[in-house]
């Protein structure tokens, strides 16, 4: 299994639940990594690593909130399902905050784990398409020169021509030369699909 391959990063105290958890999420087609506790996980965790984490709300040490939250300022943004045998609102409540995809509490119903490890790995997978494409812009839009960077944010913010002309000092028919520029730089044909190139950049309506 490759650093970036997707699966489910399982961490829970008990060795009976690790090897039971395992061996679903397997038998359903999952790739499966368990660890014995928050330390075990640290100790390994990469950046780049695909998938969700599965964390035992209460541990040893360090329990699955506060290992969520040490994950997030490490800057690991997988998606996390909390599995609970002490589920209460406040806990669910504080995992939700933290961004937690899911909140389950023990016994285990098998069809829902496997339902919200589904939910959570979608997740994960669109949430990495969308940052790859922003990547890809962001390498188009290193390409532009200044002067076209400045045409294209006028545009994108509704600017006519005549306003990006007036605004720039230069005339139409030259914010019209550098339209046609940066549109071949970034490969859209029509405005409407440029504004929606920038704001995808920005990660903001129309992203999705």
């Amino acid at each position: 299994m490759t650093a970036a391959s997707p699966a489910v990063f399982l961490v829970d105290d008990d060795a009976a639940v690790r090897d039971s958890l395992s061996l679903l999420l397997s038998l359903r087609g999952y790739r499966v990594r368990a660890f014995a506790g928050a330390r075990e996980l640290l100790a390994e965790v990469q950046p780049d690593w695909a998938g969700c984490l599965l964390l035992d709300l209460k541990m040893p040490g360090m329990g699955g909130l506060e290992l969520q939250a040490e994950l997030t300022a490490r800057g690991v943004a997988l998606p996390v399902v909390i599995v609970t045998a002490h589920g209460d609102v406040a806990s669910a409540r504080a995992a939700f905050r933290a961004g937690a995809a899911d909140f389950i509490e023990k016994p285990i119903d098998d069809q829902a784990l496997v339902a919200a490890i589904a939910r959570a790995l979608e997740r994960d997978a669109q949430g990495r398409a969308a940052a790859a494409e922003r990547a890809e812009i962001q390498e188009r839009l290193a390409r532009l020169t200044s002067r076209e960077r400045q045409v294209l944010d006028l545009v994108a913010s509704g600017r006519h021509n005549r306003e990006v002309a007036t605004q720039l000092e230069i005339s139409p028919r030259t914010v019209e030369v550098y339209k046609a520029r940066l549109m071949e730089k970034l490969r859209v044909r029509r405005l409407p699909d440029l504004v929606r190139l920038v704001l995808r950049a920005r990660g903001g309506p129309g992203s999705g």
